[in-house]
């Protein structure tokens, strides 16, 4: 996939946080203790979805699965981050640089359709109760989800085809913690205009197209809310998809900041801190902001846990 005799450069060095050698310790634990919390709190949903028979409907097969992309999302930046608070340099290889800017972007594009697709899970849900189940089955709701992932891995290997047949030469001084589009391209020694068209409209149909799916699923959505004669009935209605709709927004305000802003007003500095919100806290308020919001999971999430101690003590005592 790549063609090493056109590349110069056999691996990059990550600059990560450059500050104070205790500051350098400080933030390591930070994230590591973040990264772990990600882990364990996604672990936790899954296993709940799982084992947890009221929980088996699409809304919640949606979630564990989008828990287990998180799981994978977070996992492809951090472990590299946490190295470079350690180690200096911090270097890469080529082929590993290449790998992991085609999970990461692999992953996030996958979010986004798979977004899309429980925004159309809460349409049918909401617009048309009594079809769900036959509309909602599960047959369609595992086509969904692969063709969400299908869509994020095809797309990314094209775009990441291209990038990689840029010829780098010279400096190989990578201004991010982890292999990022921006970054890399900046450190092209030839025109890369071509690789930079095939990513920006790639990009332009994996976020929009989801994008469109998902605004107008929640136009019909607030329409059939508004025509519901109770306000009990509008706020019971409304809190099945108010989870949903804030990983949505947030998902997309990132985005938004880190790769759609003008170049006047954007520096790596600032890149760095928002791919930082973006890549490791936005996994961590996922799984926080859809449990908080749902009684449900959190009743299942306590007796899993309940159900986890006393086997232990049971495994203990024998």
């Amino acid at each position: 996939m790549w063609k090493e005799n056109i590349t110069h450069i056999s691996e990059f060095v990550l600059v990560g946080f450059p500050t104070y050698p205790w500051l350098q310790v400080l933030l390591f634990f930070l994230f590591l203790i973040t990264y772990l919390f990600v882990l364990l709190e996604n672990v936790v949903i899954i296993l709940t979805v799982w084992v947890t028979g009221s929980l088996h409907k699409p809304m919640y097969y949606f979630l564990g699965t989008m828990s287990f992309l998180e799981t994978w999302y977070i996992s492809v930046t951090v472990p590299k981050m946490l190295a470079g608070f350690l180690l200096c340099p911090n270097t890469i290889s080529f082929l590993g640089c290449m790998t992991q800017l085609y999970f990461f972007m692999s992953l996030a594009c996958t979010e986004c359709v798979l977004l899309a697709a429980m925004a159309y899970d809460r349409y049918v849900a909401i617009c048309w109760p009594l079809r769900y189940p036959v509309m909602m089955t599960t047959e369609f709701c595992v086509q969904l989800t692969i063709s969400s992932w299908l869509s994020g891995f095809t797309v990314s290997m094209a775009k990441v085809y291209f990038i990689s047949q840029v010829s780098f030469c010279g400096n190989n001084i990578l201004n991010h913690f982890f292999c990022d589009v921006s970054p890399i391209l900046k450190l092209a020694c030839m025109d890369s205009s071509v690789a930079e068209m095939v990513d920006f409209v790639l990009a332009i149909i994996i976020l929009v197209f989801p994008l469109s799916a998902t605004v107008l699923s929640y136009a019909f959505i607030v329409s059939a809310i508004l025509h519901i004669p109770s306000a009990t009935g509008q706020r019971k209605a409304f809190s099945t998809c108010a989870s949903h709709l804030i990983v949505v927004v947030i998902f997309y305000t990132a985005v938004i900041f880190m790769y759609v802003r003008p170049r006047a007003i954007a520096s790596f500095n600032s890149n760095k801190l928002i791919s930082a919100i973006y890549a490791v806290f936005t996994p961590m308020l996922n799984p926080i902001i859809y449990c908080l919001r749902n009684k449900e999971v959190k009743n299942a999430i306590r007796k899993t846990m309940a159900s986890g101690r006393a086997l232990f003590l049971k495994d203990s005592l024998c």
